[in-house]
């Protein structure tokens, strides 16, 4: 029997005869380097999902905290479906293909998967792995919004390792034959996403649920559906094929040192330091970081390995996160001082936040491979927070279930 499921009852975006896209489609929560990006959207957009989400973010709850906003979510929750921004349907998977401006496609399927496979050890059974560390306050929230609401409207991305690419192929297969999509979105980077509910999706269940399921993006989310008790949770499965990962950097808003006391105590710890010249750029693979100060200074860093340590406990993103946030400034990788920034936003934007005086230091770290991510889950291995930047995301309220 399969862990994938079918929708009991799914509110499914509905088209802006206007501009022919989704009412309700918007960017997750935490895709966003900005408060001020959420808050702006929301505006343009009431009707977004984002204003569901991050009511707290919404221009006219401004000033309140997360939970005194909770009100406000839910009553935004109404009038979109009362205006018409959702529509019902029952007892369906959901087809989904992302088209990139390059005509590149990936594929999933919105669908429910059940909580009690989640496992995030070697010795804890269940096929959907999680093994990212998250923030807690973080998964308050999420399940404090889903309790006031009764709704989900983010999945969980996860990731078919063992059927992949015949899945890959039936949901290919499967929106080519589907006709017109039943809603259509376009994402910032120019991406079309676009949904067809399915009544008859046994097989593509089964090929959904065919192997372990890694967390791809929605630790927090998942986590979630676990301590707030929820038998089953929204998720896309996806294919290897269908992604990519991005880069996943770092801001430091307020140091707690002097830029040169910081290389110099890099330094001295054993890494190897050197000015670095020209644009600041991602490194292309690991192994070294780069740390851009502005005028202070560009330098490539390499951080020493851990002589013993797991391949996990050697990335680039868990020693940034031990010897340079940990020994060096004292931060904990939680601090408010501390912005993680997705691929979404390019080198050059870290850049110019630090020389526009909004952030104090860049900490540029290569990405992640496929290969890389889904052999350390496999291995039931934990990864540091915020180190893999998944791509294309899913939209949130494209296909939101009710609980």
């Amino acid at each position: 029997m399969t862990v994938v499921h079918p929708i009991p009852k799914a509110w499914l975006s509905t088209v802006d005869p206007r501009t022919g896209r989704s009412v309700t489609g918007a960017q997750n929560y935490d895709e966003f380097a900005d408060d001020a990006e959420i808050t702006a959207l929301i505006a343009e957009s009431p009707l977004s999902a984002l204003g569901v989400e991050m009511p707290h973010k919404a221009p006219d709850s401004l000033g309140l905290s997360f939970t005194d906003a909770l009100p406000a979510a839910v009553e935004r929750l109404a009038a979109a479906k009362a205006a018409g921004a959702y529509a019902e349907s029952d007892d369906v998977v959901v087809l989904y293909r992302i088209t990139g401006p390059d005509g590149a496609q990936g594929f999933g399927l919105w669908c429910l998967v059940d909580t009690d496979q989640i496992s995030t050890s070697a010795d804890e059974p269940g096929l959907v792995i999680r093994n990212e560390d998250v923030f807690i306050a973080k998964v308050r929230e999420r399940v404090a919004l889903f309790q006031a609401t009764g709704h989900l409207l983010s999945p969980v991305l996860l990731l078919q390792t063992g059927r992949g690419d015949e899945l890959h192929a039936a949901l290919d297969a499967a929106c080519a034959g589907a006709g017109a999509p039943f809603s259509v979105d376009v994402d910032p980077a120019g991406r079309t996403h676009e949904i067809w509910p399915v009544t008859d999706g046994a097989e593509l269940r089964a090929l959904a649920g065919g192997g372990d399921l890694v967390v791809a993006d929605g630790n927090h989310r998942s986590l979630a559906a676990q301590t707030g008790d929820l038998p089953r949770f929204l998720a896309v499965v996806t294919t290897p094929g269908s992604v990519a990962i991005q880069p996943y950097n770092r801001l430091v808003h307020e140091l707690t040192t002097p830029v040169a006391d910081l290389i110099e105590g890099l330094q001295q710890a054993g890494a190897v330091v050197a000015e670095a010249s020209g644009p600041v750029t991602v490194p292309a693979t690991g192994g070294s970081i780069g740390v851009y100060a502005g005028d202070r200074g560009y330098w490539t860093v390499e951080l020493p390995r851990v002589e013993g340590a797991s391949s996990v406990e050697n990335l680039d993103h868990a020693l940034v996160e031990k010897q340079l946030f940990g020994e060096q400034l004292g931060l904990d990788p939680g601090d408010k001082r501390i912005t993680y920034v997705g691929g979404d936003y390019p080198a050059s934007w870290l850049a110019g936040e630090v020389d526009a005086g909004r952030a104090e230091l860049a900490i540029l770290i290569a990405p992640v491979t496929v290969d890389d991510f889904v052999a350390v889950n496999l291995a039931r291995l934990k990864l540091p927070r915020k180190s893999t930047w998944f791509t294309p995301k899913a939209r949130a309220g494209l296909v939101a279930v009710e609980l």
